[in-house]
């Protein structure tokens, strides 16, 4: 990126105290899941994206503080309590993901709780998405951008609820279990281009003629959690079978008849489950509850609906 970008951008970040938080780090001995297939794993990639994207935001005027420089681990708390002590405008939880089929690769990026409610962070969120595509995936392909609570339902992520009231994101840019990502998430200029998505979506952020208000937290049991796979759950073979069962699901409701509909949710609601964040949940969530209406299910209606509205903007 050039010198004369960063002077460009001075105004926008001038003042500004972003914390960056490289997911995860000093786990090699005791976690095998954050790996991908040829072994590199997820927190090297988190760090270095995450130093190379301080850089570039500290050579646009920003004060950038981050939650770990090494591979050490530290505890979700205190990253939160690190971005709180050092009064943050901005909080970006670096990571990547992983999933039971290889072939599934698109970013993801969380905000804390409801749409309703953390406005701000919902819209930092959309520009982090839009840039990673760009960056990453030439501008073409899918996005999710939901809410933490499809896949910690009772709590959401610590990291962000432990630093609500910051506009935050939880970016999962790609996935390292796609052989062909990891291959190129070892390359320092690929992990440059995830940082450029970053910086420029920050940039973005702060140049919005309005931020939007983060407002108080509700009490989060007005919406009853959906049940969903787990990390390690997420692993097993039926989960591969997202997209098929969120086809077939969407195929019966089509066709029509009573039998059909129950056929339908149960495989649109084991789509859902086997992958929340997907590009496709919120349109398993969003024909549940034509199947809800058709059956006449009130208070489930109303449910869903919630969990739509508050969960997959």
């Amino acid at each position: 990126m050039a010198w004369s970008t960063f002077d460009s951008n001075r105004n926008a970040l001038q003042g500004k105290v972003i914390c960056i938080d490289p997911g995860h780090g000093g786990t090699a001995e005791t976690d095998s899941y954050r790996v991908g297939p040829t072994g590199e794993r997820e927190e090297w990639i988190n760090l270095r994206v995450a130093i190379l994207l301080g850089e570039m935001l500290k050579l646009a005027g920003a004060e950038v503080i981050l939650t770990r420089t090494t591979d050490t681990f530290i505890p979700l708390a205190d990253r939160s309590k690190i971005a709180l002590e050092n009064k943050a405008d901005l909080f970006v939880s670096i990571h990547h993901n992983a999933t039971a089929d290889p072939k599934v690769n698109f970013p993801i990026v969380y905000f804390h709780g409801s749409a309703e409610e953390n406005r701000a962070s919902v819209d930092f969120g959309e520009m982090v998405a839009q840039k990673l595509v760009k960056h990453l995936f030439k501008g073409k392909g899918p996005y999710s951008l939901v809410s933490d609570y499809t896949i910690f339902s009772s709590s959401g992520a610590s990291v962000l609820r432990g630093t609500y009231g910051i506009p935050g994101i939880i970016g999962e840019a790609t996935f390292f279990t796609s052989p062909k990502e990891e291959k190129k998430l070892r390359i320092p200029d690929y992990n440059n281009k995830e940082a450029s998505a970053y910086y420029e979506a920050i940039i973005s952020f702060f140049e919005s003629s309005e931020v939007s208000k983060i407002s108080e937290k509700e009490d989060p049991s007005r919406v009853v959690p959906f049940e969903v796979f787990q990390e390690a759950d997420r692993m097993k073979p039926e989960a591969k079978m997202w997209k098929s069962n969120f086809l077939k699901g969407k195929k019966l409701l089509k066709k029509g008849g009573e039998a059909r509909l129950v056929e339908a949710f149960d495989l649109l609601t084991l789509s859902a489950r086997s992958f929340p964040d997907s590009y496709v949940a919120k349109e398993c969530h969003e024909l549940r509850l034509e199947i809800l209406r058709r059956q006449g299910k009130t208070e489930a209606v109303e449910m869903e609906e919630k969990r739509i509205r508050f969960f997959y903007p």
